[in-house]
């Protein structure tokens, strides 16, 4: 190769010497994003797409009101989260899987409690097992540890269960709601879709009265809905988004924040537990409403028609 095309070549290639970022960038797959979270995920041994969706979670505390990010601060919340992340895998180790198969070879199990919470404790973004939940996993062959777990619960979100009853005529007693998913990054392609369609399967059996599940998918982490519409669930409506929670620097939802201080109220938080507690600035993306009738096929909701309503809690 001659000196000028080694040049052109070297020229072509991306640096990543940027010095600022957007939160919408970062959520959509921007490369140097991407380069930076591999980077972290093999200096700290972390799984790349569970660091990723951890930094997402954390990048509105230090974002600007117009969603820019400086560099500096992004380096340091990857860091901190890789961190965080290989400290909370070494919790977990034991059920971590080590080795990739088919999807042919997974089978679907109703989950141990125990071994759910463990790992959605662990490693969820949230950090955070739902109570009360049925869990659910495509484990591996070998040692039965889970590859992706979700857990399903009874719908508890009365904004979103009054609307969804309202205008499709499903009662909220007869709706659940898969509150967590988890994949591991060996889980093999449409593993989230199959698992989906597993629960499906089974809340027929063993729920005679579920007619309907929901989710909530955050787009601000980089998650577009594909696996659920992939298992033929429907985007059915949108709820606009309000600021994250930060207490110290950690991302905390509202559910937690209640349990963990009796009040959602920031300003009542840091005076009587004088704690850092904070709120993203930035505009953030919408949470998207997928859905999927237990029975029979579940209908498209086409764009015009999808409502979009205010959360409140």
């Amino acid at each position: 190769m001659s000196a000028l095309a080694t040049e052109a070549t070297k020229s072509a290639q991306p640096t990543f010497a940027r010095t600022k970022f957007t939160l919408e960038s970062c959520r959509t797959g921007d490369e140097a994003f991407l380069a930076l979270v591999e980077k972290q995920a093999r200096r700290h041994q972390v799984e790349p797409r569970a660091l990723a969706v951890r930094t997402l979670l954390q990048l509105p505390r230090v974002a600007s009101h117009n969603g820019r990010i400086r560099r500096r601060d992004l380096d340091a919340e990857l860091r901190n989260s890789a961190v965080q992340l290989r400290a909370d895998q070494a919790h977990v180790i034991d059920l971590v899987p080590i080795d990739a198969y088919p999807l042919g070879a997974l089978q679907f199990v109703e989950c141990e409690t125990e071994d759910a919470d463990a790992i959605f404790g662990n490693l969820h973004y949230l950090r955070s097992a739902r109570p009360g939940s049925r869990n659910f996993a495509l484990v591996d062959p070998i040692h039965r540890r889970p590859v992706t777990l979700c857990s399903v619960s009874p719908m508890d979100w009365v904004l979103v269960g009054k609307q969804l009853s309202r205008q499709f005529g499903v009662p909220v007693e007869r709706m659940w709601d898969v509150s967590r998913v988890y994949s591991f990054d060996v889980a093999p392609v449409n593993a989230i879709s199959s698992l989906l369609k597993g629960v499906r399967n089974e809340l027929r059996r063993s729920e005679p009265t579920a007619e309907l599940l929901t989710t909530v998918v955050d787009q601000n982490l980089g998650f577009t809905g594909s696996s659920y519409r992939a298992a033929n669930w429907q985007y059915w409506m949108s709820v606009r988004p309000r600021p994250y929670l930060y207490v110290d620097g950690m991302a905390i939802s509202p559910r937690q924040l209640k349990l963990r201080y009796g009040t959602q109220n920031l300003a009542e938080v840091r005076l009587r537990y004088g704690v850092l507690a904070e709120q993203s600035r930035a505009t953030l993306a919408d949470s998207m409403i997928y859905c999927c009738r237990v029975r029979g096929v579940t209908e498209a909701v086409e764009p015009g028609e999808r409502r979009r309503v205010r959360r409140r809690s």
